[in-house]
């Protein structure tokens, strides 16, 4: 192949690589569906395998006996600190889990995204593909019975229990993806560890969703503040991080103790001159990157976060070292020989010095990074720290709990988790939900069905009501939807998007028939119920055939059972199915929709005609009128692509997020409609599907594929029913 001249190539030049742009770099303000198409069935080679069956039979005690004996099996191509690994893959659990961020339930352990860009080369996992190829053995062992994300968070634990701590439990149930999540939010900077996330002092002003301080760091910056030691200002830095992780001062305390009283950092050389990063890296490196050309490249040359030193005087076991060195000695900033500024102890005795991690004659200091010294300057944080310090057995408990949920929060509720080592306690930010002990017969349904029609409630209320309790669902992290019927509390009956009002007139009508049935039926599945009602209703307006089918088994959660802070982060800002905004945001309309109905675990077809159907049903918030394209309104007919796509109409913009469809031939304006109606007509995609749905031969076609969709998203929080 002559490279001199790309012309002369036997194959198109580019075209499998970032030479060749994409149509989103031709056409950036094209609306980018891809994030409703990542994790595509053609990526999985193992299209409709059951993990869950799988998990069922693997020898998990086995698995943990291999993990605790990998701890001690230093391979000569990656030698492990002190002999033992435990400090590395406590690491790479904590860096992924520690991606979570409440806001939109991204992140997390739970898909073994790690293992993939840009995740698998951000510089804060630097040298955690060691980890994981440290690890492969083992999982080439046992195969489909143990996913990659499942593996990483038991390594952690083993790494842990074989250092002398008794964790809290496990949980299997992490699905591994095959593709990287390329469309989650990291941020826009352009580069890494940029500087800008913070606009001032003030903690709200870092953009949601992100929780991390800099591009390319799973937290804040081990050094302070952009770079810079004051260990109050890193103090409100890691406040925001942890809190945006669903952390609270204490579980952030424990956290860092507990993670920083086994291991080491590493910063023995010049980062400098380390080679690129595994996406990077040449071909030969196969997948590894940071390669290290000082030494033998890894042991006592290793260059990692650029920090030098472990935290504690015995940091290939547990114990309480950490409070003890932390608040009993006095600290000064120095530079690691990698030229990071790092914390370390001013005439510390030798017997509280550690060994050196691969020469047991030297001894070393101890260091402490700029959030250490935050646990201990920061007033509240040193509070709990010498509670910690003086109460060694609560610190284990709360450390023990607090690395459950970091390394669990993401894998959803507890009716998810596999496995013999799942805690028998019920957690509240795990959402518990209590478990029906009651079926439905199609009869009974069938009268539920009449019974709640007739109460005097519109099928506008119905189907509102229900779309409302449902939507709150995140594939992200699992959690909300419309089982456990927390709509019925606080905050959640308060959130302007599901209009209060309307809401409670609902509830109280539900509640009548529930306390007159003669069996008990949760109100979760009677909001569920009612909504399906009518739309099937609807759809046999067009069809009399159509059934709209229905799962009865939605528990009733309790107010006791709600953590009520916890659920303000799955509050809509805005609902392009109802055609909602609660106020007006940086992005469009049309790219929050896009967000939600990823979230929803919808694809663009399924988007597109529940779009269509709600439109046609009426469900507009407040009753407007925009995009409600047909004069047959809560009849489930395909009217909204055929006025879409008729070229009868012209468009014209009227106002902020406002459009009025016009007669061509009259001037007289037809309908109105928003940015999330018109970019159906828009988007050469989505109007493809407008199109397909707007033909003559595919009305009845639409009717059931709203009715698919719309049952999708009845029972996305339906664990048991998959």
């Amino acid at each position: 192949m002559d490279k001199s001249n790309p012309s002369k190539c036997p194959f198109n030049h580019g075209a499998n690589t970032e030479q060749q742009k994409n149509v989103m770099e031709w056409w950036p303000k094209s609306l980018n569906l891809d994030i409703l198409h990542q994790h595509d069935t053609k990526t999985n080679p193992f299209h409709g395998f059951n993990y869950a069956e799988a998990f069922s039979k693997l020898d998990l005690e086995a698995v943990k006996n291999d993990l605790k004996n990998l701890m001690t099996d230093s391979q000569d191509w990656w030698p492990a600190d002190w002999g033992h690994y435990g400090g590395l893959m406590i690491r790479m659990a904590w860096h992924a889990a520690g991606t979570y961020r409440t806001a939109d339930g991204r992140g997390g352990s739970n898909t073994g995204n790690q293992r993939f860009a840009p995740l698998n080369s951000w510089p804060d996992n630097a040298n955690l593909d060691k980890a994981r190829r440290l690890l492969w053995p083992i999982k080439k062992k046992y195969g489909n019975q143990l996913s990659w994300g499942d593996l990483i968070i038991l390594a952690g634990n083993m790494a842990y229990e074989s250092m002398g701590f008794k964790t809290f439990g496990f949980a299997g149930g992490r699905e591994d993806i095959w593709h990287p999540e390329k469309d989650i939010y990291w941020g826009d900077e352009q580069e890494w560890l940029g500087k800008d996330r913070y606009k001032n002092s003030d903690s709200e002003s870092l953009e949601n969703p992100l929780a991390a301080v800099q591009m390319g760091l799973i937290y804040v910056n081990p050094e302070g503040v952009d770079g810079k030691p004051d260990p109050l200002k890193t103090a409100h830095d890691v406040r925001t991080t942890f809190g945006r992780m669903a952390m609270n001062d204490e579980e952030t305390c424990a956290l860092t103790a507990g993670g920083h009283t086994v291991g080491k950092a590493h910063g023995n050389g010049d980062a400098s001159k380390l080679g690129a990063e595994p996406e990077g890296a040449d071909i030969q490196e196969q997948g590894l990157g940071w390669i290290n050309p000082k030494g033998n490249g890894n042991a006592g040359d290793t260059v990692t976060s650029g920090l030098e030193g472990a935290w504690t005087t015995t940091p290939d076991r547990w114990n309480h070292t950490y409070f003890h060195l932390l608040l009993n000695h006095e600290w000064e900033l120095k530079k690691s020989p990698a030229g990071a500024w790092q914390w370390e102890p001013i005439d510390m005795k030798d017997e509280d010095k550690p060994v050196d991690a691969h020469d047991p004659t030297v001894k070393r200091n101890p260091i402490m990074t700029d959030a250490d010294m935050a646990m201990k300057m920061d007033p509240a944080y040193r509070k709990i720290s010498e509670k910690f310090y003086n109460d060694p057995e609560y610190f284990k408990d709360v450390f023990a709990r607090a690395w459950f949920k970091l390394t669990h929060r993401d894998l959803g509720p507890k009716s998810r988790y596999l496995g013999a080592d799942v805690p028998q306690e019920d957690l509240i930010w795990q959402d518990p939900i209590p478990k029906v002990d009651y079926s439905l017969t199609d009869d009974e349904i069938n009268q539920l069905k009449k019974t709640i029609l007739e109460s005097g409630l519109s099928d506008n209320d119905l189907i509102s009501t229900a779309w409302d309790s449902a939507r709150t669902y995140r594939g992200s992290d699992y959690r909300g939807g419309a089982n456990g019927g927390r709509i019925r509390f606080s905050p959640q009956k308060d959130w302007e998007g599901n209009e209060p009002e309307r809401l409670q007139k609902v509830i109280s009508k539900l509640t009548e028939i529930q306390d007159s049935l003669g069996k008990k039926v949760s109100l979760a599945d009677l909001m569920v119920l009612g909504g399906t009602a009518a739309v099937e209703k609807a759809a046999q307006a067009i069809d009399p055939s159509i059934q709209v089918s229905f799962s009865s088994g939605r528990g009733d959660a309790s107010e006791e059972m709600t953590d009520i802070d916890s659920f303000d982060v799955l509050e809509p800002v805005s609902d392009g199915f109802r055609n909602w905004m609660k106020k007006e945001y940086a992005v469009n309309p049309e790219e929050l929709l896009l967000d939600r109905s990823q979230l929803l675990g919808l694809t663009a077809p399924e988007m597109t005609v529940l779009i269509g159907g709600m439109r046609v049903l009426g469900t507009n918030y407040g009753g407007t009128k925009h995009g409600v394209f047909t004069d047959n309104v809560g009849q489930l007919s395909n009217d909204f692509f055929v006025e879409l796509t008729d070229m009868s109409y012209s468009w014209k913009p009227a106002g902020a997020n406002l459009y009025n469809i016009v007669e061509r031939k009259t001037g007289e304006t037809k309908w109105t409609a928003t940015r999330v109606d018109i970019i159906f007509g828009s988007n050469s995609i989505l109007r493809s599907y407008s199109e397909f749905y707007a033909q003559d031969d595919n009305k009845v076609k639409f009717a059931q594929d709203f009715v698919n969709a719309w049952t999708k998203v009845m029972n996305a929080d339906r664990f048991d029913l998959k």
